[in-house]
């Protein structure tokens, strides 16, 4: 079966293919960092507690107390 690469859009096949659904490492690398720096984000509500930088706030100093 071909398919196209989601970040390059160049046709590749699907079996035997270790980087599926991407055509190659690199254009896997490059999805995994739009990942790290938060260029794809996943709708939904924040966590009760944390901050928009994942930061726990107060409630993780005054545990300790």
């Amino acid at each position: 079966m071909k398919i196209k690469c989601p970040i390059c859009k160049e046709e590749t096949v699907w079996e035997e293919n270790p980087y599926r659904p991407f055509c190659s490492e690199r254009c896997k690398l490059i999805d995994l960092g739009a990942w790290a720096s938060e260029k794809y984000r996943i709708e939904g509500e924040d966590i009760k507690g944390e901050s928009e930088n994942g930061d726990k706030g107060d409630e993780e100093d005054n545990a300790g107390s």
